[in-house]
């Protein structure tokens, strides 16, 4: 009778073979940690730079070029437009307020400030008829009202004195009612006449201030015609230089054309270009300072211009003091830009690590200075010399701030 051998479940054989198994996933695990920067990697001590985190005052500035520009520019614009018969000056004439600088000419100007002299004379002559009819017919009611009162005057003492030889059964009754007729009738006359009187008075008045208001219309539409046809001699709005004068004899200058400019030069101010990144730190009021040969100059913020182009944006700066017999227009300034006062920080040399590291994390030597491991570390402001550390290290700490562009990913580093 068949009887069924009962295997053995840790033979050899499976031994060999979970421990192979296990072996494999070793060495792949190796390899992906290798691969994930496990690694360890021999630099030469001569080829890196080791620089010490110390403590100290972090001075936040950042240095930033600029150009010398005018205080303000001032655009010479045609207000009418013409032809181009005279140039005054030349382009770079130092000019004073109100002075010529060309003559343009406009014929159809010409001839609407003719015709705009002539409404005026029309007006005023329109003016002065009116007031003469009014004056005759106020001299006429006048007389009027003169006869009235003496017929008046008349008729009451007719009345009065026919009354009194009534009274006394003298006179008889129609001669005494046809006296009292007439005075009564008078009495009304000479009422109505005097309405006649204050009603013309009344017309007198408004008449003359409806003339006034077209005369002064008509004076002001000559005085602004007076003006435009002024434009057409293109005089310095303030002191300054003349510069960028485009403007030729014989040329036609549509109105609202760019002539020119005018510099004013009595004090300057620099435009400087900021990077994007501090954007949010640059507001007026903030202080630098340029070194011009011997002299240190210091400047203010005065203006910021927030459009961003080719990751810059804009600043103007002004001088504390006048500067005029250091720089010049156009030169080219370095500024040491100060964001914020001083203050206690830890400090850490700048250095070609950041490219690789953004920032983020650092290579610290180990007490020995023998190797070299990658620590996290947070850092805030920066200037020209050094990083402001807010993380990650203590002061005496030993550090890699050169490049760490042959490192790969290698997680640390013997120091040889």
């Amino acid at each position: 009778m068949d009887r069924v051998i009962e295997q053995k479940k840790w033979n050899k054989k499976r031994i060999l073979t979970i421990a192979g198994i296990v072996a494999l996933i070793a060495l792949i695990g190796a390899s992906f940690y290798y691969a994930r920067g496990g690694s360890k990697l021999n630099v030469d001590k001569e080829r890196i730079t080791i620089s010490e985190v110390t403590k100290g005052q972090f001075k936040n500035y950042i240095p930033v070029n600029g150009v010398v520009m005018p205080v303000s520019t001032i655009y010479l614009d045609a207000m009418e437009g013409g032809r181009v018969e005279e140039r005054y000056v030349e382009d770079g004439a130092m000019m004073k307020k109100g002075q010529p600088i060309l003559r343009l000419s406009n014929t159809d100007l010409m001839m609407s400030l003719v015709e705009q002299q002539n409404n005026v004379y029309n007006t005023l002559m329109q003016e002065q008829i009116a007031q003469n009819g009014a004056r005759q017919t106020s001299v006429s009611n006048m007389n009027q009202m003169a006869d009235v009162e003496q017929q008046l005057q008349e008729a009451k003492r007719l009345y009065d004195l026919n009354k009194k030889l009534y009274e006394q059964k003298a006179l008889d009754y129609q001669t005494y009612q046809q006296s009292k007729i007439s005075y009564d009738y008078l009495v009304k006359k000479k009422d109505l006449q005097e309405n006649l009187l204050s009603q013309d008075s009344v017309n007198k008045a408004q008449q003359l201030v409806q003339q006034n208001k077209l005369y002064s219309g008509a004076n002001q539409a000559l005085g602004l015609m007076q003006k435009k046809v002024g434009d057409l001699i293109v005089r310095a709005p303030v002191d300054g230089q003349l510069t960028s004068l485009d403007a030729e004899v014989g040329q036609n200058k549509p109105a609202g054309t760019r002539l020119g400019q005018i510099d004013v030069i009595s004090d300057y101010k620099v435009r400087v270009d900021v990077d994007e990144h501090y954007i949010n730190n640059v507001f007026p009021g903030l202080a630098g300072n340029a070194v011009v040969g011997n002299d240190t100059l210091q400047l203010i913020v005065k203006k910021v211009y927030p459009s961003v182009t080719d990751g810059k944006f804009q600043v103007d700066m002004s001088f504390q003091k006048k500067a005029t017999d250091i720089i010049h227009r156009g030169q080219s300034l370095q500024i040491l830009l100060t964001l914020s006062d001083d203050r206690p920080a830890l400090l850490l040399p700048r250095g070609g690590f950041y490219q690789q590291t953004g920032g983020n994390w650092i290579f610290k030597l180990s007490k020995d200075e023998t190797t070299a491991y990658k620590a996290e570390i947070q850092l805030g402001g920066q200037n020209p010399d050094y990083y402001e550390v807010l993380k990650g290290l203590e002061p005496g700490d030993k550090v890699i701030t050169s490049s760490y562009e042959t490192f790969g990913d290698n997680q640390v580093l013997i120091i040889k």
